[in-house]
């Protein structure tokens, strides 16, 4: 193995402290290894935006950010082998909604998503296909840009790490880790899962060296390849996740993570002499870098631009280090242990936070193809639409932990929370004040509300779910704008604007601003929930009198109470939400006995939503 080599706390906390190092210095000192190469590397020197989401994008927001603070987050670089799975479009509907939040507080955001496209199981998925590697990454990305654009995700860019300016920035950093004495070549023997193309211990291997992930027995394999030297960095990771233990959260991921470190880093293959489709290592063509080590770096490359020079210390100018990487637990142990000391090799700083969410399963039961139990993220947006999947996620699943679908509690939440809480407050609110106020507000909402405790309550909550957003609790994010729903409702059903406008005089006066009052609680929650239900909140914001463009350049400060003012026009009100009815099979089927059931399939269908209170 490797000769070790000693390095100081010191160097190690660097990496976390603003970037200061010029990049053809050596964080660490350097030692050539016992080991020889066949070959001596040299050392290689060499803001096109992603298009965001065309429907309700909040692009126009650019002009007024402050440019000095940015947030930079990424999703995994999704893997080609097979179309995006709804694990997948949970990342990004996260990353989506903690993006949007960040702009709403005037911050430059840097969103980066993007595919994963090298490696021995994307050649394999192609050959089974009929098709080439270029074209089948060609085929599978675009799905992911498709499914993006249906659940409107406003990523800035998008990397391929087919892209040529990737393999430009990879080689670098290659080169660059070899020049500091990390790699070296060797002979390994191992147990390979193919599925995560990696070798595997057999201390953390199932029964019959089942990989625990892919549950699929994994293959013994001799090869000679290039390593990292991991173990090299044990101590460093260590001291880091002491010092900062908010690099690795949820605080129980953290502790999976100070698990493996102490449990002993091995050193790892960074590349595989069996493997063609891959980018070729540095003087030695054959080889290819592994899929990991390669794939990483599209968090730094993806800030470059196309069709210009490429190099890692431009790369790093334009934003690194990242301020959140979000990912599934799976891929944990490469985001937080390989990565953090592939970029301490290469002196540049780490990310600031690792976020590792859960899984998803379907009606209590682990989803897979074998179970015919998938969930086609595709066909739920094409049946319930973007807002309604993006809601339910967010909202039922405990950020960090797993969470589970089932089509009857879906339906149930955001029929409950989306069409009734939010758009029938609306509905009811608009139609009464066509009908007695001509859908004109007859004072502003700050005069409207003085004395009026709902005032309070909603300011109260608006910073509750500010708070949950940046604390990236996202569904008590929801939670909290569903409370201002609740609060608005119930104002509507104590104050009774229907009766006192029948009093008329004095009464009749009340219940007009009483709906200034109310619509002013839409406009608020249309705001603060628009990072999650984006198009929702842009129906409302329009039915409120606002174009487009205006809800285009809302921020966060748009939530505090006063936005409405006397003599603003409302639009006609036409439900902002359509609610998911039974098909009639369904319903049929319902008023049956319930054993042995079998249900039919839900159906979108916009339907008046109906006044829950005589007249109103």
């Amino acid at each position: 193995m490797a000769a070790r080599i000693n390095t100081s706390l010191h160097n190690a906390l660097s990496f976390l402290k603003p970037f200061n190092t010029p990049l053809n210095t050596k964080p660490f000192s350097f030692r050539r290894n016992s080991f020889r190469f066949s070959k001596k590397l040299p050392y290689y020197s060499q803001f096109s935006s992603g298009k965001r989401a065309l429907y309700c994008t909040s692009s126009s927001q650019e002009s007024t950010v402050d440019e000095g603070e940015t947030f930079f987050l990424t999703t995994p670089l999704y893997y080609v082998n097979a179309p995006p799975h709804m694990g997948s479009a949970y990342t990004t509907i996260a990353a989506d909604s903690i993006s949007r939040f960040q702009r709403l507080l005037g911050k430059k955001v840097i969103f980066i998503t993007g595919t994963d496209e090298h490696g021995e199981k994307i050649a394999t998925s192609a050959a089974a296909n009929g098709r080439n590697p270029p074209e089948h990454c060609d085929l599978i990305s675009q799905s992911y840009r498709t499914l993006w654009k249906d659940l409107d995700i406003a990523y800035d860019k998008f990397i391929r790490t087919t892209d040529p300016k990737h393999e430009a920035i990879v080689k670098e950093f290659y080169a660059r880790v070899f020049a500091n004495g990390d790699i070296y070549r060797a002979d390994y023997e191992g147990l390979y899962c193919v599925n995560c193309e990696e070798y595997k211990d057999e201390k953390e291997l199932l029964e019959n060296n089942c990989c625990p992930v892919h549950q699929m027995p994994c293959v013994a394999r001799k090869e000679d390849n290039y390593f990292f030297a991991l173990s090299k960095y044990q101590k460093p990771l260590e001291d880091i996740l002491a010092q900062n233990p908010r690099f690795v959260q949820p605080s129980y991921r953290l502790n999976e993570v100070q698990s493996w470190i102490k449990s002993g880093l091995r050193d790892f293959s960074i590349s595989r002499a069996l493997v063609d489709w891959g980018i070729p290592v540095p003087d030695d063509d054959k080889q290819t870098i592994y899929v990991w080590f390669d794939a990483l770096l599209g968090y730094i490359s993806a800030l470059t631009e196309d069709n210009k020079q490429q190099n890692l210390e431009t790369a790093v100018s334009l934003g690194w280090p990242a301020s959140l990487h979000l990912i599934g637990k799976d891929i944990l142990r490469f985001h937080a242990v390989y990565w953090p000391a592939m970029l301490m090799s290469a002196g540049l700083e780490l990310p600031k936070m690792v976020f590792g969410h859960g899984f998803l399963t379907k009606d209590g039961m682990k989803m897979g193809k074998s179970l015919g139990n998938t969930l086609e993220p595709f066909e739920l947006v094409q049946k319930f639409g973007p807002d309604a999947v993006r809601y339910f996620f967010l909202r039922e699943v405990e950020f960090g932990n797993d969470g589970d679908y089932s089509e009857d509690r879906f339906i149930k939440i955001v029929n409950a929370h989306l069409a009734n809480t939010i758009g029938n407050l609306l509905n009811r609110t608009l139609g009464l004040l066509k009908k007695n106020c001509e859908s004109t507000l007859v004072v502003d909402s700050t005069v409207a509300a003085e004395g009026v405790p709902l005032k309070d309550t909603v300011e109260k909550l608006v910073e509750k779910a500010r708070t949950n957003y940046e604390n990236l609790s996202l569904s008590s994010a929801c939670e909290a704008v569903l409370e201002i729903g609740n609060a608005g409702n119930t104002y509507m059903d104590q104050r009774a604007p229907w009766f006192l406008f029948k009093q008329g005089g004095v009464s009749a006066e009340e219940a007009a601003k009483d709906l200034v009052i109310i619509l002013e609680v839409m406009r608020v929650i249309a705001v603060a929930l628009s990072p999650v239900a984006p198009c929702l909140s842009l129906r409302v914001y329009s039915q409120l009198g606002y174009s487009e463009d205006q809800f285009n350049s809302i921020t966060w400060s748009d939530t505090k109470w006063g936005g409405l003012k006397g003599g603003q026009v409302m639009e006609q009100a036409s439900p902002v939400f359509a609610r998911i009815e039974l098909n009639p099979e369904k319903e049929e089927d319902e008023k049956k006995p319930k054993v042995g059931k079998k249900t039919g399939k839900a159906k979108v269908k916009v339907v008046e939503q109906t006044p829950t209170v005589a007249e109103a």
